[in-house]
């Protein structure tokens, strides 16, 4: 372990060396050293909304946090020929001017008509400017759809005393249910799931229904036939791979091997063959050939077997 952080620490030094700004090195080391980490630090981070959540009487003062994180490195783009930043400007298609970011509206386009949207029709719009998040309804917790899972953010009381976050969070495991909430967050409404994740409350939020599609997927309306030893099969199947879920244990390969790459390149220079970092490829086979769905489960279970037998 103390090998990897020492190895990402010259990473870091050699990219600021190398005239890297210096928040991108940062973030490179950050990030490499944060690859894998189950659980979120809380020091440095700095809350995004402070208000209170209310249901009925109770009111529980909180920060808002962002959950989560990108871990993808920051990349840039350059000129192939000289390395020179590429930089884009604003400019009016009518005049050919450049317009700086003062001069810019905003335009909604049906296809025919432009309709154009200045500052002053924004702020003629009713804000938003709530520092209370609204408990609207107590639900099911299997109710609650992933598919309308949006951002998620940490709640963190923010009181002398914690009674009633705890008294909440408790109150939320032991019903098994999640509140849907209404909160306003830069200017826009949102609607979001509180729920309980270890000792912390989340605020998931939540898409709109009508910003959830439907599947519509004709060949799923044909009949299909199943019979008992397919599914007896594949039960097994699903079996043989049958685990826990460890989140640490599954790892953004591209971004590990972009690290990879940065570095071999900051050590060797510029001029080398990125195929020597990364190595060959397998090569694809080639065609293919339809083969029975219960060979497929039966080779599939077998294979599987012999790899647990093997290491046991």
């Amino acid at each position: 372990m103390g090998r990897g952080i020492h190895s990402h620490q010259g990473f870091w030094v050699r990219l600021r060396a190398k005239g890297i700004r210096r928040a991108v090195a940062a973030r490179v080391r950050t990030t490499a050293l944060a690859a894998g980490a189950a659980a979120v630090c809380t020091w440095g981070m700095r809350a995004i909304w402070k208000g209170s959540l209310t249901f009925g009487l109770v009111n529980v003062p909180v920060k808002l946090y962002a959950a989560t994180e990108d871990h993808d490195v920051a990349l840039h783009q350059v000129h192939d020929a000289d390395g020179g930043r590429i930089r884009y400007r604003r400019t009016c298609e009518l005049c050919g001017e450049v317009v700086e970011f003062a001069h810019i509206d905003k335009a909604f386009d049906d296809g025919e008509r432009t309709v154009v949207l200045s500052a002053d029709d924004f702020a003629a719009l009713p804000a938003e400017r709530s520092r209370e998040i609204e408990v609207v309804e107590f639900v099911p917790s299997e109710q609650v759809d992933p598919i309308t899972f949006d951002r998620a953010y940490m709640l963190e009381p923010d009181s002398s005393s914690p009674k009633a976050y705890v008294l909440l969070r408790e109150t939320l495991e032991q019903t098994d249910r999640t509140a849907i909430v209404r909160f306003s967050l830069r200017q826009k409404t949102r609607l979001a799931a509180l729920r309980v994740r270890g000792d912390v409350l989340m605020l998931q939020t939540l898409l709109w229904a009508d910003e959830v599609r439907e599947a519509a997927f004709p060949a799923l309306d044909q009949p299909v036939k199943i019979t008992s030893k397919e599914l007896e099969l594949s039960a097994s199947l699903v079996e043989s791979f049958s685990s826990d879920f460890a989140p640490e244990e599954h790892v953004d390969d591209y971004q590990r091997e972009l690290r990879v790459l940065i570095e071999a390149k900051l050590e060797r220079g510029d001029a080398i063959d990125t195929a020597a970092t990364f190595g060959e490829p397998a090569e694809a086979p080639q065609g293919g050939e339809v083969i029975d769905l219960m060979e497929a489960l039966r080779a599939s279970v077998e294979r599987s077997r012999a790899a647990r037998a093997a290491g046991s």
